[in-house]
């Protein structure tokens, strides 16, 4: 699907371009990724013996993948509602660079905080690997609806597999559940190449799977930390001596 032209009057209203972004949530592979990954934790949340309620309220309201499938485990195994939140919360940290990261995409000046509570809180990987390829096609002061409508889109999709995952859950192996819940961080693998525009991307990618071979071998329980920020820091440097040169 491709969006309107920059100065197309059909970016005039916040509504069209909140239906925009929600008609764009049926061009993207993600879409696929995220029904096959929720039929996974809606037969989890079956399996821990979780209410269908309450395992798409955890879908709307937590809304990442890893962060729901802790909480569901965590409450399951028995840990306390505190322990549960911390392990969630410490897992939520890793989207706090991908918030920075897009925000600024979507400011103008005349933008207020408010604006931008819901856009923050839909703001997974999902979001923010699809933000770098349609924000571009979408004028700056149109962004947030168009972001709010890709959104509610993308929980929409996951609340309805979900549901099918959840019913399902008596038919579904543990070995099948366990593969769609790995389409995830393929998908995004594989999502995050294709967006890579400059070559310290590159070199960040591409280290960062090198690496983390390497630093699983340290069994500190941060592999993926040490592996992306070292990654990451090259990659900067090498982006850094590339602007001077």
């Amino acid at each position: 699907m491709s969006l309107p032209a920059l100065d197309s009057p059909q970016w005039h209203s916040s509504l069209r371009a909140f239906a925009w972004g929600a008609r764009s949530v049926g061009s993207t592979v993600l879409t696929l990724v995220l029904f096959a990954t929720y039929i996974g934790i809606g037969a989890l949340a079956h399996d821990t013996h979780f209410s269908l309620a309450w395992a798409m309220a955890s879908t709307a309201f937590v809304w990442a993948g890893p962060a729901q499938i802790i909480l569901i485990t965590t409450l399951g195994s028995g840990a306390t509602v505190i322990q549960s939140a911390l392990a969630v919360t410490v897992s939520a940290i890793r989207l706090f660079p991908m918030v920075v990261s897009v925000l600024p995409m979507m400011r103008t000046p005349q933008t207020k905080r408010r604006h931008l509570i819901l856009v923050a809180h839909l703001t997974a990987v999902t979001l923010w690997v699809e933000c770098f390829r349609f924000l571009p096609q979408v004028p700056r002061d149109r962004r947030i609806a168009f972001i709010h409508g890709l959104g509610c889109g993308l929980i929409s999709v996951s609340l309805i597999s979900t549901t099918i995952g959840y019913n399902l859950a008596a038919n579904l192996s543990q070995m099948f559940g366990a593969a769609i819940l790995m389409l995830t961080p393929l998908a995004f693998l594989f999502s995050t190449a294709r967006n890579c525009r400059d070559i310290s991307d590159v070199v960040a990618l591409v280290l960062g799977l090198v690496l983390f071979p390497v630093a699983a071998l340290l069994n500190s329980g941060v592999d993926i930390l040490v592996s992306g920020v070292t990654a990451g820091t090259i990659a900067y440097g090498v982006h850094r001596w590339r602007v001077r040169a």
